[in-house]
């Protein structure tokens, strides 16, 4: 006993250290850190791909990953369930509209923009359904002059779909025929989201734990997407959400957070206070000014912690490692003896560093010469006493796939030493240089371009004030009932998933059985109207078709021959006369065979009967068996 035991304590350690490096595996190489998601919900959507491609281990599935890049997307497909619904939890909805809104619209003046962010809008139906409810309560002039609605996903994908805003009618269920009339138009059996009101969603990629959040929101509705994540990540989003809501400013209206009913705030007072718990709405709290606001992002996990804390030794010092650190640019230094001495995470991440690189020299790493030779920028940026900057730096990896980065080397300087170093940052700019290609080989996606570049400068306009945010640390008092909550809701959506893929694999076998049903009635009054006998046989020479004709010639019904050997029926044809030639047809070796014989018909007349016997033949030639043709001979 105790040695299986410890066989499978064995087993899991070794199967959940295969997990972790297959995490790490997807994020060097494909930018996506599930690191922050619930173990136990991640590892059950990742076994069901492994299931699909029999991989029989974690480390098996990398090296399927490795050769099959194509199976990336189904990965991802299956692990960022996409359940939503247009105003899912209608109760909700509701005490939106008619509480909350009213709210924000009361403390802006008549020309002040509202801004509102799906995180985690999955299709698209959430977001639309935010931009039906603040038209309803704007009107729709002032709705296409005021609002802009951020929604975003990491799912490209559901992107797609979602920017595309058709629907089916079943998808439109929800909505009250009224409102869908007024904001849908009809495409063929498709409904589509009026374009003059779409051009106020904008669409966009966005992860909620690495990237910076986007700000002065009035409305953050993410319903449904924080279950999927641990308490640890739950706090930082929660922190990044606080952050991006208007609220602490003079004259600023309140920003509220609409949450999924299986998600809480269990531990985050000091942030958001409770509206209505059975929404799951919440009002963000106010921290005072923005340097308040900093500390309370760094803090709000420390509840005995204060200011008195920066007076530690060494504690600013850490603060500003931390913020380094955290940076959402990826940026190392070089100091001037050529060695690298600081790397934040991004970095590592961006080019495979490991820690133990810091401290070599730089010109030792592929680093300092790929993508872009950077000891000649080095060596630019100490003589000329600037900023150097390498523009649009093109990289490329194994797949195929292309990154543009915007490669900057600042020197640091110090007062009394002068330069002591330099700092040097990569800036992502594929997606804009993408767009740029795009533009000018497609009119059609200017709109849907313009979006991101918008959704991409709302990013850039926060990036210094996520640069000073202090490093989130982990709550976890009164959260197990809470994570069990989640958890379930979790495997309710992938259970109605699930049941949505069976639905549709049902339809097709429906479709496909019928199909078979209206063939096989075909063929049934084919062989009926014959005014010959008609006998198909198998490749073991037992009966599948006897049709009318035969019975009447042979007295026997169809019931009581199908599945006999032909030659064994004790019928008025000596059929064992023609054994060989009807062996020959279903072998295949000869393709038509014919005789007369003398018979006996079911009223016991003496008639002779032509036997005609071809070969039945399907695609690629394969046989299937012969037919027979039976008819009396008229003398």
């Amino acid at each position: 006993m105790n040695d299986s035991s410890d066989r499978a304590a064995k087993d899991a350690e070794r199967a959940e250290r295969e997990f972790e490096s297959l995490l790490l595996y997807l994020r060097r190489h494909r930018g996506f850190d599930f690191s922050g998601y619930k173990r136990p919900s991640l590892m059950r959507r990742v076994s069901k791909r492994m299931q699909m491609v029999g991989a029989a281990s974690f480390a098996d599935y990398v090296d399927f990953l490795e050769v099959h890049p194509e199976e990336f997307p189904q990965l991802f497909n299956s692990v960022l369930i996409n359940v939503t619904s247009f105003f899912r939890d209608p109760y909700a909805w509701e005490f939106l509209s008619s509480q909350v809104l009213p709210k924000i619209l009361e403390g802006k003046s008549a020309d002040e923009p509202v801004r509102a962010w799906s995180a985690g809008c999955a299709s698209g139906e959430e977001a639309y359904s935010i931009a039906i409810v603040l038209a309803e309560a704007l009107g729709l002039e002032a709705f296409r002059e005021r609002v802009k609605i951020y929604a975003t996903d990491v799912d490209e994908e559901a992107l797609a779909l979602a920017r595309q805003g058709s629907y089916s009618a079943k998808e439109l269920e929800p909505i009250e025929p009224k409102l869908r009339k007024k904001y849908f138009e009809t495409q063929s059996s498709r409904f589509v989201f009026r374009p003059d009101l779409r051009r106020s969603v904008i669409f966009g990629r966005h992860d909620l734990v690495q990237d910076a959040p986007i700000s002065r929101l009035d409305l953050v509705v993410c319903r449904n997407t924080m279950m999927y994540f641990n308490a640890e990540t739950q706090a930082r989003i929660l922190a990044r959400f606080h952050f991006a809501l208007n609220g602490d400013g003079a004259g600023d209206s309140a920003g509220y957070l609409y949450l999924g009913r299986a998600e809480m705030l269990l531990g985050h007072g000091t942030l958001f206070s409770p509206l209505d718990l059975k929404c799951r709405i919440f009002a963000r709290t106010p921290q005072g000014d923005l340097r308040n606001r900093m500390l309370a992002m760094a803090n709000h996990t420390r509840p005995n912690a204060g200011f008195a804390d920066s007076l530690r030794p060494g504690y600013a010092e850490r603060l500003k490692d931390l913020a380094l650190e955290e940076s959402p640019a990826p940026r190392l230094i070089v100091d001037t003896d050529g060695v690298l001495v600081h790397a934040n995470q991004k970095v590592r991440t961006l080019f495979s560093l490991g820690v133990e690189d810091i401290g070599r020299p730089f010109k030792d790493l592929e680093l300092s010469y790929r993508p872009v030779e950077l000891r000649s920028l080095i060596e630019q940026a100490y003589t000329e006493q600037r900023a150097v900057t390498q523009s649009s730096v093109e990289r490329r990896f194994s797949t195929g796939e292309v990154q543009y980065l915007d490669v900057v080397v600042a020197p640091l300087v110090a007062e009394a030493a002068g330069a002591v170093g330099v700092g040097i940052t990569f800036v992502d700019v594929t997606h804009y240089v993408k767009l740029q290609q795009e533009l000018l080989h497609s009119k059609d996606e200017i709109q849907t371009a313009n979006e991101e570049l918008q959704s991409a400068n709302e990013e850039l306009e926060t990036t210094n004030e996520e640069l000073q945010s202090a490093n989130e640390e982990l709550e976890t008092t009164n959260e197990e009932l809470q994570s069990t909550n989640e958890e379930l809701e979790t495997m309710n959506e992938e259970l109605q998933s699930t049941n949505e893929e069976l639905q549709t694999v049902n339809s097709e076998l429906r479709d496909r059985t019928d199909e078979v049903n209206r063939a096989n009635a075909f063929l049934e009054s084919v062989f009926a109207s014959l005014r010959t006998g008609a006998v198909v046989i198998d490749g073991n020479l037992s009966v599948e078709v006897w049709n009318d004709r035969a019975a009447d010639l042979w007295g026997l019904r169809a019931d009581e021959v199908l599945g006999k050997s032909l030659l064994n029926l004790d019928i008025g044809l000596p059929i064992q006369q023609m054994r060989d030639a009807i062996r020959a047809c279903v072998a295949g070796t000869s393709q038509f065979e014919e005789a007369v014989l003398d018979a006996t018909n079911r009223r016991g007349k003496k008639i002779q009967c032509r036997v005609s016997v071809r070969t039945l033949a399907g695609r690629g030639g394969q046989n299937h068996g012969a037919m027979l043709l039976m008819d009396e001979v008229e003398s």
